[in-house]
């Protein structure tokens, strides 16, 4: 009897507190940013060993409000960001460099999240390919 009293007052409990009038968002929030990327995946193809392995992700402020990048991840240290330090006017458009370590052989594919204020924030960027294997140089001795 004690089991059933204790769960029916536990599922009043919960009942009463999810029925609670919760707050709307005010109408004079600060309007976000958006950011459009012209697109979200990069693929190298097969790039040789020891090549330049940077691609642009070039993106554009399409709100009326200043776009500002605040900080990109990547998956791994084989992966390294750059991205615009100043605030990105409205209508104006940026870039998210990336380089990949091109010393490390085979097929990758890494993620990219780029933080803003944007209102769709966070954003998944992709990039891949595949690294060819070192050539060796031949003894012609």
């Amino acid at each position: 009897m004690l089991k059933h009293n204790v769960l029916l007052i536990t599922l009043i409990v919960f009942l009463a507190s999810s029925c609670q009038n919760r707050p709307k968002a005010s109408t004079d929030e600060k309007t976000k940013s958006e950011i459009s990327f012209a697109s979200t995946v990069h693929d190298f193809g097969t790039i040789p060993y020891d090549s330049d392995g940077r691609c642009y992700f070039e993106f554009t402020n399409t709100s009326d409000e200043p776009l500002v990048v605040n900080v990109v991840r990547t998956t791994c240290g084989c992966t390294r960001p750059e991205w615009p330090e100043e605030p990105v006017a409205p209508g104006d458009t940026g870039k998210i460099g990336i380089t990949y370590n091109t010393k490390l052989p085979g097929n990758f594919q890494k993620s990219i999240t780029v933080y803003s204020n944007a209102s769709d924030s966070p954003v998944k960027l992709m990039i891949k390919g595949k690294v060819e294997t070192e050539k060796k140089q031949e003894n012609t001795n």
